[in-house]
């Protein structure tokens, strides 16, 4: 896990032997998506946004489970 500069997201961390991207929120969550790209976990490192990217390309797109 690796800290972000986020309002909503403190930490993401990324296994790419499963495709499977955690991230922890601020208020204390913690959620493991499957089946994610490693582009996708590139670009959410790279957005301006972490906390939008998560809600607009991240949570719609990919099963998740508490971790």
């Amino acid at each position: 896990m690796q800290p972000v500069e986020s309002s909503s997201v403190d930490a993401v961390g990324f296994d790419p032997a499963r495709n499977e991207l955690t991230i922890r929120f601020v208020d204390g969550g913690t959620y493991v998506y499957g089946m994610v790209p490693i582009a996708i976990f590139e670009a959410l490192l790279d957005a301006d946004s972490i906390g939008r990217f998560v809600n607009d390309r991240i949570k719609p797109r990919y099963p998740f489970r508490s971790a």
